[in-house]
């Protein structure tokens, strides 16, 4: 996870066609900003939400005939019981959007403060306070979008508990009662991306935690996210998180490793 708060004037704009593999939470704080899409756009003004899915084109900035625009944002990475929680109502394009209060808007501002405090657990932390947000804008919304397929949310726990092992979509397919293909299906409706995806960044992440949090030699770790070779888990994690988990692991101690 990585946040930031920007105060921009006109003619800031970011542009990414195909978007980035995390998801990203913008909250306009004043001003107004402009997030477009391919036949439109929206504007956004003081306590306006945005959520832009991983995959889904980034063109956001200030607004025409706006002064300025000041925006809490952050990257992120879900955890599994999150998804349920980010079900927010369509603006077009793949964004989402949604109007809260000033509750909400006071726990974004802890999540920046904590990540930046320099704390041991600073990161676990900023994820805890992040869900305190996503918990509170789905309190003052009444929890109106529906809760994730039960289904789904079947296979998104057997996957967490069953990471060391050989998972296929045919093997958790049979946990749900689904068909391989309608799993397939299903799943990226609700989640957004591929139950393969989902599998790999969860090995990462769980990989991540453990060399972060203990000396365990890396063909260990690799074989608890259920990978043989230490060889391919190394090669894997370094597309995954742009280091090696050696180096991962020694830029963790001195503290230069962005929350994940």
């Amino acid at each position: 996870m990585i946040c930031g708060h920007f105060h921009e004037g006109l003619g800031y704009r970011a542009y990414r066609s195909r978007g980035v593999g995390d998801w990203l939470m913008i909250l306009t704080l004043s001003g107004q900003g402009r997030f477009g899409f391919d036949g439109g756009e929206i504007r956004t003004k003081r306590y306006d939400w945005v959520l832009i899915p991983p995959g889904i084109a980034h063109d956001y900035g200030v607004a025409s005939g706006a002064a300025q625009w000041e925006l809490l944002w952050v990257h992120f990475r879900p955890r599994p019981h999150w998804l349920g929680l980010l079900k927010w109502p369509g603006a077009g394009g793949g964004l989402l959007s949604l109007k809260a209060g000033e509750e909400a808007a006071v726990l974004f501002r802890q999540v920046r403060i904590v990540q930046t405090s320099g704390k041991r657990l600073a990161d676990c932390m900023a994820m805890a306070a992040l869900e305190m947000v996503l918990l509170a804008l789905d309190e003052e919304r009444g929890g109106a979008q529906p809760s994730l397929d039960p289904r789904i949310q079947k296979a998104l726990d057997f996957i967490e508990s069953a990471l060391e092992r050989p998972l296929t979509v045919g093997v958790i397919a049979g946990e749900t009662g689904l068909s391989a293909s309608r799993l397939a299906h299903l799943f990226r409706d609700e989640t957004g991306r591929s139950v393969q995806v989902h599998i790999e960044e969860r090995r990462m992440l769980k990989a991540a935690d453990l060399l972060r949090r203990t000396g365990f030699p890396v063909q260990q770790i690799a074989a608890s996210v259920g990978i043989e070779s230490p060889f391919y888990f190394s090669r894997r994690f370094a597309l995954w998180s742009g280091v090696s988990p050696t180096a991962f692991r020694r830029q963790q101690r001195y503290g230069m490793v962005l929350i994940l």
